[in-house]
């Protein structure tokens, strides 16, 4: 399917990308979607003929569990309400501990890179099949950016993604964005990885902006479209035309003419870098053959004799079910890492500490930002001394739900620690917290709380 040029749809700039010109199709966060009901923005997109595709990240079809069908039933009821022509999500893992481990469940946050082995790769080959079989579309999965890589990975990138296609006939949503990221934290090379993976599988492209700092490349969404990302748009374009291309911008949004000048951009990115006309553009590596569903061929006359199908259109053979040892070690695996990067637990063998370090605080940065949004009148009762008392209880205190848990758990945190110390953002905080928790058994920061408030009456 033909897409075109989009922009991802935002609350925050909704009236914005209905102004803009030009604009084929959108892409919405899932997650942040009622089940039952769109947007009025998004209603009047419709209803111009803007294609919206459903964009997930909380599948985390990297994980070592199964896909939870609650999640998968979750994004196909979005799909269906929008009347989306495929649905999208990435190629990570986003939580780790729980049953196959014995331990407590962890929640990252955040998108974690999967490990390039072939123990990896059968897990998310199956959960990829669960999710296929699930979704009422086609699914198209994102390569995402990493500040770490794995020791002792097997296969590139570029060869990741091929294996992944050939076994599921999944479509690759490829992040342009995130290859110049993993180009500069990584060492990894944009080419090469274009090279390496079927180009011809790719639904749509990513493009997003981020920053460098201290010779890392943090992948922010909130920033301008550089040049090199651009680079490395041609280099794609210059292999194959992608059915469409989006801008990416999730925070500290600019002035419409801001988005349509990166738009322009874009195009005029895409114009440049397309071969001349009859020209044979290079369509990655020749040693690989790509295993693409393809529209089915018409019938032949009875009387003909019949046509052997292309081996480029048969779909991808039945794999077999993975093994649970494989499961289980890509479970202990995932969970080390994650416990480090959130509990403060060791390093795992292999890993470099520092470049964990950087992962650590970059997670709880991101923790911090989204609880901010979710729960806004935290940062106002707390004032300048949010995002320093956040980050403490972030430190030892690793979320295991949803960002609205995490927002409970933090002023639970507050209260039980004495603070804030100011008493009458203390006796805010408190209604605060007592108002959303609901009925919860009496406890310790529940005794607190009511002595506090005892206190500020008697005075």
């Amino acid at each position: 399917m033909e897409l075109g040029i989009g922009i991802g749809w935002r609350p925050e700039i909704a009236h914005e990308v209905e102004a803009l010109a030009g604009i084929d199709w959108v892409e919405a966060v899932a997650e942040n979607l009622c089940a039952d009901h769109l947007p009025d923005s998004l209603v009047r997109l419709r209803e111009r003929g803007v294609t919206v595709v459903p964009h997930g990240v909380a599948l985390g079809l990297g994980g070592a569990d199964r896909p939870d069908p609650g999640r998968l039933a979750a994004l196909a009821a979005r799909a269906e309400l929008l009347g989306a022509p495929l649905v999208t999500e990435h190629i990570a893992f986003v939580r780790a501990g729980g049953p196959l481990t014995a331990s407590p469940g962890l929640e990252a946050g955040h998108l974690l890179p999967v490990p390039r082995t072939w123990d990896a790769l059968d897990v998310l080959c199956e959960n990829v099949r669960i999710a296929q079989d699930s979704l009422p579309v086609p699914l198209a999965l994102e390569n995402i950016a990493a500040l770490i890589t794995w020791p002792d990975e097997e296969l590139t990138e570029g060869q990741f993604l091929a294996e992944l296609v050939e076994r599921t006939g999944v479509q690759l949503l490829i992040d342009v964005a995130n290859l110049h990221t993993n180009h500069v934290n990584l060492g990894q090379d944009p080419a090469k990885a274009l090279d390496e993976l079927p180009v011809e599988a790719i639904a749509y492209v990513h493009v997003a902006g981020g920053v460098e700092k201290n010779g890392v490349w943090h992948d922010t969404h909130a920033h301008p479209v550089t040049a090199p990302v651009l680079e490395v748009l041609a280099e794609l374009r210059s292999r194959v035309e992608p059915p469409g291309v989006l801008l990416e911008r999730d925070d500290a949004f600019p002035p419409a003419r801001e988005l349509a000048g990166e738009l322009d951009a874009i195009r005029a990115t895409l114009r440049k870098a397309a071969p001349p006309a009859g020209s044979q553009a290079p369509v990655g590596s020749p040693a690989r053959t790509v295993t693409v569903p393809a529209a089915p061929a018409p019938a032949p006359p009875v009387s003909a004799p019949p046509t052997p199908a292309p081996s480029v259109s048969a779909p991808p053979a039945p794999a077999p079910s993975v093994s649970d040892a494989a499961r289980d070690r890509t479970a202990v695996a995932q969970t080390a890492l994650l416990s480090a990067l959130v509990a403060g637990t060791p390093a795992p063998a292999g890993f470099d500490p520092a470049r964990l370090r950087v992962q650590s605080r970059s997670l709880a940065a991101k923790r911090a930002d989204v609880v901010a949004k979710v729960a806004p009148e935290l940062p106002e009762i707390l004032g300048d001394g949010y995002r320093a008392a956040f980050l403490t209880y972030a430190g030892g205190r690793p979320m295991s739900g949803g960002y609205r848990r995490d927002a409970l758990d933090f002023a639970e945190h507050v209260l039980i620690a004495g603070g804030p110390a100011d008493p009458v953002a203390r006796r805010e905080l408190t209604y605060w917290w007592r108002d959303r928790s609901g009925s919860r058994p009496p406890g310790r920061a529940t005794r607190l709380i009511r002595a506090a408030r005892a206190a500020l009456v008697g005075r």
